[in-house]
């Protein structure tokens, strides 16, 4: 397995004749991934009522808010300025605003850095420097890190290169209390390890998809059943670092209780999976996705109850 060396100056696909101004408009913000930052922003907010114990100064939220989406939009316009040329022959990528030609290389990189600078000086002029300093790490993780030393060249690239995705719950503690605690970094873990057997899914289901591309995803390698036993085990790891925030944080019976039901349920479907797998099974009946989407709840949920705890007596 060799990875996609080449980086061509972009696939063109539109004339400027042909980039109305609504369509460009939706082209830069698709740059920004905002369905991924809508994760980011989940896992964002609730810390802030955890570490308040209470409702946060709502203009706090917002700039945060604010600034976090523009760190990590900045982020992806980058690693999609970068991935042009995979992007480009992966069906679910080929659509993406530097393939069409919708938006220029150039545009995207200028957009991506202008994002990364605009909302540092964002966060530092109007949260403090800690947040600030706490994004800009994870934006350059996920940039350098992950997108230029990880992605084409290992199979672990979406272990490490996941802990870009963990950093807003430093941030959004560090936005409320100026510091980083024992709490934020159980939450911290969290994400760690629920980013795998969380994305793992997907790329089984997309795994045609990468190995076109070259790149080398741990269903290319390995297999499904290797991955399977991987999810479990992440899952089973997840679920076990989830429950240390109960004593940490001093939260009421809402989170522990949560967490465990929460946490048997995705490893009843992480389970479910590697059944499927061992079995044989494959194509549509692998039901991998079943997994994907029910990560995305588990996560929201744990999240949603993190915030609500502080108002349970």
């Amino acid at each position: 397995m060799t990875a996609v060396e080449s980086r061509p100056a972009g696939v063109t696909g539109a004339t400027p004749a042909h980039r109305p101004f609504g369509a460009r408009v939706g082209a830069f913000v698709a740059l920004t991934k905002p369905r991924i930052i809508e994760l980011l922003l989940i896992t964002t907010v609730p810390v802030m009522f955890l570490a308040q114990r209470g409702v946060p100064d709502p203009l706090l939220v917002l700039e945060v808010v604010i600034g976090g989406y523009l760190s990590a939009g900045g982020a992806n316009a980058l690693n999609m300025y970068i991935d042009r040329d995979i992007d480009a022959v992966m069906s679910r990528t080929e659509r993406r605003p530097l393939v069409t030609g919708m938006v220029s290389p150039r545009e995207a990189l200028v957009f991506g850095i202008t994002l990364a600078v605009g909302s540092t000086i964002w966060l530092g002029a109007l949260v403090n420097p800690l947040s600030a300093l706490l994004a800009l790490s994870a934006l350059l993780f996920y940039v350098f890190v992950y997108t230029l030393g990880l992605k084409r060249r290992t199979a672990q690239n979406i272990v490490w290169g996941g802990i870009a995705g963990c950093m807003p719950v430093f941030v959004g503690w560090a936005a409320v209390t100026n510091s980083v605690s024992w709490s934020a970094l159980v939450l911290f873990l969290v994400i760690f390890f629920w980013t795998p057997p969380h994305y793992w899914p997907l790329s089984m289901k997309v795994r045609e998809d990468y190995e076109r591309a070259g790149v080398p995803m741990l269903p290319v390698i390995k297999g499904n059943l290797a991955v399977a036993k991987q999810i479990v085990a992440y899952s089973w790891v997840m679920v076990a670092v989830s429950m240390a925030l109960w004593p940490l944080a001093d939260t009421s019976w809402l989170y522990p209780v949560s967490a465990a039901v929460l946490g048997g349920a995705w490893l009843k479907e992480a389970h479910g999976l590697y059944a499927r797998a061992k079995a044989g099974v494959v194509g549509a009946k692998l039901k991998e996705m079943r997994l994907f989407h029910w990560s995305i709840t588990y996560l929201t949920l744990l999240f949603v109850v993190i915030a609500v705890d502080p108002f349970v007596k």
